[in-house]
């Protein structure tokens, strides 16, 4: 299975980052659920469906918040 976040949209693609490495994939948006958001953390299982993991999600998003205040302290 592979992980990959959502970095941005550019029009009809969702460009994602694999989790652990500085490649980046350009994935239609019809591919991806439509939940999906910058940030959202996509699990593609090796029958190659894409899902949304929130759990991951939520993780990454309040790590990602802590490390802000930090910084603004």
């Amino acid at each position: 299975m592979r992980k990959l976040i959502i970095d941005r949209f550019e029009g009809n693609l969702a460009i994602c980052e694999e989790e652990g490495s500085e490649k980046l994939f350009g994935i239609d948006r019809k591919e991806i659920p439509s939940q999906a958001v910058e940030g959202s953390v996509l699990e593609i299982s090796d029958e190659g469906e894409i899902s949304i993991n929130n759990e991951e999600t939520q993780k990454r998003r309040e790590r990602i918040l802590a490390r802000q205040k930090k910084l603004f302290q």
